[in-house]
Formats: structure tokens, sequence, C-alpha cells
């Protein structure tokens, strides 16, 4: 791929609204009948992609790619510097937003793309009990 290619192909990755991820979700707490979720609220600190605004509850969904997974990321071999800073950035706001959100008396649940590819029951389980705790 040339670096316009790349730089297209890069850029029509959506942060909201990915099928792979946030609307996968979306169907299987349907399909559980988790109910009272919101979808990437606004009013939200770091704008999760679900929240359970009765009990406290923030779910992101993070991109193996984007969020640096230690199991599935594979640095780009070209332009190496950019991408290792883009991904400190991003880890690091992971965990301010992260943090804030605890202090703001929110539970944080992070789920890795790869989980809700592999294995989605455990995905929708793992909230289904972090409902139950709250």
């Amino acid at each position: 791929m040339t670096k316009e290619q790349r730089s297209r192909n890069m850029a029509a990755i959506r942060s909201t609204g990915n099928r792979t991820t946030e609307v996968a979700l979306r169907y299987r707490l349907v399909r559980a009948g988790i109910r009272g979720w919101r979808v990437n609220p606004r009013d939200v600190e770091g704008k999760p992609d679900f929240v359970f605004d009765e009990i406290g509850l923030a779910v992101f969904v993070d991109g193996c790619f984007w969020h640096g997974c230690p199991k599935c990321y594979r640095p780009p071999k070209h332009s190496r510097p950019y991408w290792r800073g883009k991904l400190e950035r991003n880890t690091a706001r992971d965990k301010r937003v992260s943090a804030r959100l605890r202090r703001q008396g929110w539970s944080v649940l992070r789920i890795w793309e790869h989980t809700l590819k592999k294995n989605p029951a455990s995905a929708v389980a793992r909230i289904a009990r972090k409902i139950r705790e709250l």
C-alpha cells in the first residue's frame, strides 16, 4: 500500500459505531436481555461505549490496535516513532479517563476487541456479573 492509501484506510476507521466492537456488543447485550444502557454518551467523561447510569457502570471496548493490546498489538513497520507516540498517548488517556471516572463514583470495565471477537459470551457475562455486583 502506498502512504496515501494507508492514510485513507486509517482515516476511514470510525471511533463510534464500529461493527466489530460496539455494534457487536450492543447486539449481544440485547440478546442477553441486559437493559438500561446508553451508547457513547457525551455527558460522561471519556465517552464510554456503554454506560449504565442507574448503577454507575462505564464500559469501554478497546480496539487491540488503537489501545495497544498486550496479546494482539503489532506495531506498523512504517512511521514507528509516530505510532509509538500515538499508542503511548492513547494508553495514557485510557488510564486518565478511567481514574477520573472512578473518582466520580463510576465503576469502569474495559473489554478488549479480541475478547469480543473470540468469546463474546464471556464479555457479556463479565458485564452481567458487574451489574449484579453493583
